[in-house]
């Protein structure tokens, strides 16, 4: 089935003549690579795989999806984001705090 795309399709009848509905509003604030505390977690997934987890991000989903995709390309790595969490293959700890705070972040690593 296809999903319909029309603004308007949550809204089934309305008697008011000049009934407009209400519009997301977003958030376009984001906030400053310095107000933020990041975190670097390093995780074993099945299969004995290492993950690079960061997390701690505040702002557009926007913003982190774009420095995600920094990320995976200055540490030569496969990852993803989901969330407002970046994940980056393999242990990349060093490396992603390397350039998290060349870029004015506020950088821990987290954990064992």
């Amino acid at each position: 089935m296809k999903k319909k795309t029309d603004q308007n399709s949550g809204f089934v009848y309305s008697t008011n003549p000049d009934f407009k509905p209400e519009e997301d509003v977003f958030d376009d604030d984001s906030v400053s690579s310095k107000d933020q505390n990041l975190r670097i977690h390093l995780d074993r997934l099945g299969g004995n795989k290492l993950v690079t987890r960061i997390t701690g991000f505040a702002g557009n989903s926007s913003v982190v999806d774009e420095l995600g995709k920094t990320l995976k390309q200055k540490c030569g790595t496969g990852g993803s984001v989901k969330g407002m969490d970046i994940l980056l293959q393999g242990d990349k700890r060093d490396l992603a705090m390397g350039i998290l705070l060349k870029l004015g972040y506020k950088v821990k690593k987290a954990g064992g």
